[in-house]
């Protein structure tokens, strides 16, 4: 698992380390079962506190993402299909209005976005 960091994003360490573990696990980049580096190994990989690396075990755990077993580590856990559809859906929502704002501030119409929406479909399909 890579896990890159920007300190000057304005976005919380921990909260990039969810962000990329999250997107990992519901991209099938990590699996049910798969182990996750210890707190303090990624703490020292990430060159952040440890206090850091809990805080975003800790986040994923809340999210049923994961499974932190005192002593054994933490570990990937199954995924319910279903609501991976629908995290897939809210982040599409998310990234769709993000989207549309920044179109509609570049004076662009709806046609020109569907066109760009359109290749960009083409693009990643081909």
């Amino acid at each position: 698992m890579r896990i890159v960091l920007s300190k000057t994003s304005g976005t919380p360490l921990y909260e990039q380390i969810v962000d990329q573990v999250r997107t990992a696990i519901l991209t099938g980049g990590l699996r049910a079962g798969d182990p996750l580096p210890s707190l303090r190994q990624l703490a020292r990989d990430l060159e952040v506190s440890l206090i850091t690396t809990t805080r975003a075990y800790n986040d994923l755990a809340s999210q049923g993402l994961i499974a932190n077993h005192q002593g054994r580590g933490s570990f990937v856990l199954p995924l319910d299909p279903e609501l991976v559809r629908r995290r897939l859906e809210a982040r599409l929502d998310e990234q769709a209005a993000a989207l549309v704002a920044t179109a509609r501030l570049a004076g662009m119409l709806p046609s020109d976005l569907h066109e760009r929406i359109d290749s960009a479909w083409t693009s990643a399909t081909s």
